[in-house]
């Protein structure tokens, strides 16, 4: 959420950055409010004076004309302290729906079809012919089933057999260690259903309620995560952290949930956009002006992973009408998949600023003892079931096995999977 000080007083900065996102901000409404909210405010400080004058008297016991003066002043600041907070709730309501400031370095653009190549990485994309899509190939080799998953859940769910299985979870097994023994994440192991409160903090609510699976139990409401980066980053909300302990550096391993609103018709086959995946996230707190050294860091942490596996992909800036919401930078990482000719995402890492920051209440205390906004980071490094469309993608063999990367070998406890779905 944004500083509605530091916003008004971008002024027409805030309507032209924010335009490149395709957000009309209206400065005059978002004035207005704040003058509203500052006037209730004002007038709850002026009553509550003046009650604490009429409460001290003039000595002796209180006349029935003073007392009756206190009560209409107590009547009054209640009344007052009603119109602040509805003040109060109703600027709330108007900064919470407007998204992250992009960058000026981040490209104009509105999609993906306009980021900015910044480099490749891995073995150079070659040109082959009759590669199979990773759905046929979990098909034939009978490691994939979404006939079955079908059955149980309906579309875009996938169930993972024997060898697929087993990837699934060296995969996962393979990114934490990574993260947690060379790159210094700590990890967590979190709740999968949040609250509210957790999930505006991050900024996937209210914008975002349609594209989240809720449950309620009675009174209770909860809902599930549709990505680590939420139970991590509230890890530390409504905390005061000193400068000293910065960055700190998360990571989990998570299903993540997702509706998939407006997306319909799009990767309907194969494991790329399913409700349900795992994902091994990365989330990164620290200063507001350590943020972009932060993020090429994180960055390079789910390059690494990528380049172990000795798979082929390319690193994009997104364009600011392509940002996410909370983002105010992003690269995103795709993968090569050869049987669909073309890259897919497989990581997006965000430098989202002090946006969560504010929302989440999370604050840094500086060495001079003021009170600051952190910055968050956040990156995928990587999802389990788009890394592995990758691997059967890349890895596969004109005989119709799969061979895995040698980092890999280890975790999985085979080296290739053969045509009959059986390993050596």
């Amino acid at each position: 959420m944004h500083d509605i000080r530091e916003l008004l007083d971008l002024g027409p900065e805030a309507v032209r950055r924010l335009a490149r996102r395709r957000y009309a901000l209206d400065p005059a409404v978002l004035a207005a409010a704040h003058r509203r909210r500052g006037t209730a405010v004002k007038t709850v400080s002026d009553l509550r004076a003046e009650l604490r004058e009429a409460s001290r008297g003039h000595g002796g016991k209180p006349s029935e004309q003073a007392r009756e003066k206190a009560r209409r002043l107590r009547e009054r600041v209640q009344e007052a302290e009603a119109a602040a907070h509805a003040a109060g709730a109703e600027l709330t309501e108007l900064l919470l729906p407007i998204p992250n400031l992009p960058l000026d370095e981040v490209p104009d653009g509105h999609s993906d079809q306009e980021a900015v190549e910044v480099r490749r990485g891995g073995p150079p994309v070659g040109e082959r012919t009759g590669d199979r899509h990773h759905a046929d190939l979990g098909e034939a080799l009978n490691i994939l089933d979404s006939s079955s998953a079908a059955r149980l859940s309906g579309a875009r769910f996938t169930v993972a057999r024997g060898p697929g299985a087993r990837l699934e979870r060296a995969l996962a097994d393979f990114f934490l260690d990574l993260h947690t023994l060379e790159h210094g994440y700590t990890e967590y192991s979190v709740p999968y259903l949040v609250n509210r409160e957790a999930m505006t903090g991050t900024g996937q609510l209210p914008k975002f309620e349609d594209d989240l699976f809720a449950t309620r139990v009675g009174d209770r409401e909860l809902f599930l995560v549709p990505t680590a980066e939420v139970p991590l980053t509230n890890l530390v909300a409504g905390q005061l952290l000193p400068a000293a302990d910065l960055p700190l550096a998360f990571t989990s391993r998570t299903p993540c949930f997702r509706a998939e609103a407006g997306s319909y018709g799009r990767d309907t086959r194969g494991i790329l956009r399913l409700h349900q995946f795992e994902k091994v996230e990365l989330v990164r707190v620290c200063a507001v002006e350590d943020a972009p050294a932060q993020l090429e860091l994180m960055l390079a942490h789910a390059e690494e992973c990528l380049r172990r596996l000795e798979l082929s992909y390319r690193v994009v800036l997104l364009p600011a009408g392509d940002l996410g919401f909370s983002a105010r930078m992003t690269y995103d990482i795709e993968v090569w998949l050869p049987g669909s000719g073309a890259f897919r995402e497989i990581s997006s890492v965000s430098d989202c600023g002090t946006f969560q920051a504010r929302r989440a209440g999370i604050r840094v205390r500086t060495p001079g003892g003021d009170k600051e906004p952190a910055a968050t980071l956040n990156g995928s490094a990587l999802p389990v079931g788009r890394t592995l469309a990758a691997l059967l993608e890349q890895g596969q063999r004109p005989d119709g096995s799969v061979e895995l990367p040698k980092a890999l070998q280890s975790y999985a406890g085979f080296s290739r999977i053969l045509p009959d779905g059986t390993t050596d």
